[in-house]
């Protein structure tokens, strides 16, 4: 299929008339508690906070009061939460990129993304510089994952890169490699005095020692050890409703002097009340044995409505990484299977982001789609986006023009900042619990 310059960008699971009415059309509306986000990336933990966004029907349908409308028989529009955004941040251009592109659409302004190294905000605002706002109510980050990642080298505190994710130099002091990036999280916490933050790194950090009790020490210390740190908890994504099997440490903190005071021994005893327990309740069963919860969300309830590659006018199913086959000994050489969760996406694209299908040749199990002549290949960024649950209007493939030859965000670097994500639906079900939480924490 040949594109010329008069051919819009089209969605191939909803239309934008279906979407005409689902953002703000002009100005915001400002809500009520603030939230300032660091390594926001692509915005995954900002758009779950945001709320009002499009998702799975089967992702929210445990929580049918969470659903603002239906779109479609697949898809719901979830409902705006109390939360609204003050600051972005992230040293990726790509993630500046497509942030600034989607979230407009929520009527914020691009300016409140910065694009500089926290380190180097940090010292610009105690330089005397007005660089973090001055009310703020929740600071949100997933601080750098790769030192603490299975799949990287997992150096840990000893990163071999600086905080602005350039190759770390002798003399660069320890506190500002990528490593240790959140004390710098723990520094804008201190600075902005937040009643609550939460904190987000990948599963293998806790399997690192003592490394996970050390960010929680720290964290606590904040502002003169200011915050309680709840024992942080692994989440599975499958059992909030994403397609995927990725597992996330999060950490959420409160601070001490907001509680309120029956409130605050409470969450500092031993047994926390359930009642007021800060992480989400599991709403499908996974990797859980609980019949009262909802099936899986598995890849056909997400990917099976979409179009070949070659069929569609969305970038980021059209465009995709076309990396040869290196056998099934290697990472990322494996097919999805459709009636089940997804893998972990993960942030790069040379190679191993696993395959939509094989060939027979290659051992693909998908018989009926290769009787119809489809090929072999690789996950698009759409695909991952979807399996991340972004909503399937969120452009990640953003061309120069209509002539799509060249590009402001390339397929590379959007596969980059989906894997480096949080899942939308899974901040949400945080975002939420924290928002229903919030009256019976703090005294308004």
């Amino acid at each position: 299929m040949e594109y010329n310059t008069d051919e819009q960008i089209q969605f191939d699971i909803v239309s934008e008339s279906q979407l005409a009415f689902n953002y703000l059309q002009g100005g915001r509306t400002e809500k009520r508690l603030k939230i300032l986000s660091l390594f926001s990336g692509c915005g995954g933990m900002d758009l779950g906070f945001e709320g009002g966004f499009v998702a799975p029907y089967k992702s929210v349908s445990p929580r049918p009061e969470w659903i603002e409308r239906r779109i479609n028989e697949d898809w719901v529009s979830v409902k705006p939460t109390d939360f609204s955004l003050v600051f972005a941040n992230d040293i990726l251009k790509e993630a500046s990129l497509t942030w600034t592109r989607f979230m407009r659409r929520y009527g914020y302004d691009p300016s409140i993304f910065r694009t500089e190294s926290v380190v180097d905000l940090v010292k610009q605002h105690k330089a005397g510089a007005q660089i973090f706002p001055e009310e703020v109510d929740v600071v949100v980050g997933g601080f750098p994952c790769q030192d603490f990642s299975v799949a990287g080298k997992r150096k840990g505190f000893d990163s071999m890169r600086s905080h602005d994710g350039t190759k770390r130099t002798d003399d660069l002091p320890t506190e500002e490699t990528r490593g240790k990036l959140y004390c710098w999280m723990k520094e804008v916490i201190e600075i902005t005095k937040p009643k609550v933050f939460v904190a987000e790194n990948v599963k293998g950090l806790v399997n690192m020692g003592d490394i996970k009790d050390i960010i929680q020490a720290d964290f606590s210390n904040a502002d003169g050890n200011a915050y309680i740190v709840l024992p942080p908890q692994v989440l599975h994504a499958g059992n909030y409703g994403v397609p995927e099997s990725r597992e996330r440490v999060i950490f959420i903190g409160v601070r001490k002097n907001a509680l309120k005071e029956e409130t605050a021994q409470a969450l500092e005893g031993e047994n926390i009340p359930a009642d007021l327990y800060p992480y989400p309740r599991p709403t499908h069963c996974c990797t859980l044995s609980d019949g009262t919860l909802a099936a899986p969300v598995v890849l056909q309830d997400v990917l099976g409505k979409l179009k070949e590659p070659e069929d569609s006018f969305d970038p980021s199913q059209r465009f995709y990484s076309k990396a040869k086959y290196m056998g099934a000994h290697c990472q990322g050489q494996k097919e999805v299977a459709m009636d089940k969760i997804g893998p972990t996406i993960r942030s790069e694209h040379h190679g191993n982001i696993e395959y939509r299908r094989l060939s027979a040749e290659h051992g693909g199990t998908h018989a009926d789609e290769l009787k119809r002549g489809l090929k072999e290949r690789r996950l698009t960024p759409r695909e991952c986006a979807l399996i991340q649950t972004f909503p399937p209007d969120y452009q990640f493939v953003i061309p120069k023009d209509y002539g799509w030859k060249r590009f402001i965000v390339s397929a590379s670097g959007a596969y980059k900042v989906i894997g480096n994500a949080v899942p939308p639906v899974l901040a949400y079900h945080i975002a939420m619990r924290i928002q229903e939480l919030w009256k019976t924490y703090f005294d308004e």
